[in-house]
């Protein structure tokens, strides 16, 4: 289903203990497949406790690249009112330093 010129991802944050996707998985993640030969993300989801979540985060994601950090933290605070905005944005950040290491790694 992806080609070899993509990587899976997962970056995590924490979320508020209240947070009923904490109580589930202890923290918040998303994983996301990215082409490395543009930097753009090809898929994407997201720990959630209903699929609606994941398809809408997953919507935020497509279509842009693992560079799109303010672009992307905007438009999650613009139009994410879950109670894991914050740890959306923290997760991706997280996701962006791992995929710096994993293309590194591949050019060594």
């Amino acid at each position: 289903m992806y080609n070899p010129d993509t990587l899976y991802i997962i970056g995590d944050a924490q979320s508020s203990m209240n947070n009923p996707i904490t109580q589930q998985y202890n923290a918040f993640f998303i994983g996301l497949v990215v082409d490395c030969t543009n930097d753009k993300i090809i898929d994407a989801g997201c720990s959630s406790t209903i699929q609606l979540t994941s398809d809408f985060v997953r919507s935020i994601f497509l279509g842009h690249t693992m560079n799109d950090l303010d672009r992307i933290a905007q438009e999650i605070r613009q139009r994410y009112f879950g109670s894991s905005q914050k740890a959306l944005i923290v997760a991706f950040k997280d996701a962006q330093k791992k995929y710096k290491q994993a293309l590194k790694s591949r050019q060594a």
